[in-house]
């Protein structure tokens, strides 16, 4: 008799570790079963909980993505959800729901500059992410004490999962209330300066164009009381950057301007992104290698992939056809938009922001790279010790 308790206690659990639970309505989760005080913290509508226990008396025993275990009532617990579930809204619950402007599921927004996403609620783990002011993330459990961790991807898998202190997401933060934060502080508190000024920047990227220029007063100040000459100079460079990106031309405009843009390789001009293998290997010489890459989009000419030293090529041999992926810019490689307008190695970031500015795209998450948009793709251009490093060929899948 106890060889079968403890079969069928066995399968149960196997059934509940291979099942995935998920909560139909915003609930807490409980310290004890039968309790309405005393909880560790909110679940919103869609949260996936691991089971830890059978029912017991209408309750489970559950462990949140971040590890957190407490009690649930076993009326909220499903194997899935539907559009017919009953919702039970908690006004208390600080976790927003989607559908506002920036993002479409429940989620909270980054509170503080340069935060560091970990892959294990741990300061020491791996950072996974770093995450700016004002940077939405899915948050499906957040525990009431402000020193716990959350998981900020809302994932149980660990290939996914993130994880935050909760003190650092919040309601997204209100650009003029950091205004006025920076503007009460004492000149000479400069680590205090820094901190708010690294947050409205941040927090500018993250919002439109007309934010760049309060923020970069305000940040460019502190900068000078710093006196750091690389930071100054990144600094100037970012305003530069800023400037072009409020004035940034209308896409079709873009697209006009990069139209009959080709490569100069070897002093060979391409005329276009394309041309046969022939003329390739003629120029070039054989590959140093080739490699098929798995292109699940469809986006390249082929999967199989030349590679030189300074040029990487998209090579269809059956059709004697070649298309360019990306070139490395140097003595012998130019990217001509138009005769006006040749990018060469000489070229430095800041010369190239003052020129074209105006037709970019860029993200302070990425520095030092850019991108011109094409009807079907865009060129994305690289800098590295300030100078033009590569130019490659991105197509939308």
């Amino acid at each position: 008799m106890k060889k079968l308790y403890f079969l069928l206690f066995f399968c149960s659990v196997l059934l509940h570790s291979q099942e995935r639970y998920f909560l139909n309505s915003d609930t807490r989760l409980y310290t004890s079963p039968n309790s309405s005080a005393d909880f560790l913290g909110y679940f919103k509508y869609g949260a996936e909980v691991k089971l830890l226990s059978e029912s017991k008396n209408g309750w489970y025993k559950v462990k949140s993505d971040n590890f957190n275990e407490g009690f649930v009532q076993e009326k909220y617990i499903a194997t899935r959800l539907n559009a017919k579930d009953v919702k039970v809204k908690d006004t208390q619950n600080p976790i927003l729901e989607g559908g506002d402007a920036y993002y479409g599921g429940n989620h909270l927004f980054v509170l503080v500059a340069g935060l560091k996403a970990r892959a294990l609620p741990d300061k020491n783990s791996k950072i996974k992410e770093v995450l700016f002011t004002g940077d939405p993330v899915a948050v499906n459990y957040i525990p009431v004490n402000q020193d716990d961790w959350v998981n900020i991807n809302g994932n149980f898998d660990e290939e996914y999962a993130k994880y935050t202190l909760r003190k650092f997401i919040g309601p997204r933060p209100d650009f003029g209330t950091l205004l006025k934060d920076f503007d009460k502080l004492d000149p000479n508190a400069i680590t205090e300066r820094k901190t708010i000024s690294e947050r409205i920047v941040e927090l500018a990227w993250n919002s439109d164009y007309s934010k760049f220029a309060p923020a970069y007063q305000r940040y460019s100040e502190v900068v000078q009381q710093l006196n750091d000459p690389k930071l100054i100079a990144d600094t100037e460079l970012n305003i530069a950057i800023a400037k072009g990106l409020a004035k940034h031309k209308l896409p079709e405009q873009i697209v006009a301007f990069v139209k009959k843009a080709e490569f100069s390789l070897k002093g060979t001009k391409t005329k276009s992104l394309y041309f046969s293998q022939t003329d390739l290997v003629k120029v070039f010489g054989k590959p140093t290698r080739k490699a098929s890459i798995g292109d699940e989009c469809g986006i390249y000419l082929s999967d199989l992939f030349y590679y030189y030293p300074d040029l990487e090529v998209s090579v269809d041999e059956n059709k004697n056809q070649a298309e360019i992926v990306k070139v490395y810019i140097n003595e012998n490689n130019k990217f001509i938009i138009s005769p006006n307008a040749v990018l060469d190695h000489l070229l430095s970031e800041k010369a190239f922001i003052e020129k074209y500015g105006t037709y970019i795209d860029a993200s302070i998450k990425s520095p030092h790279n850019y991108s011109m948009i094409m009807e079907d793709s865009q060129f994305r251009i690289e800098f590295r010790e300030g100078k033009l490093f590569s130019v490659e060929i991105f197509f939308y899948c």
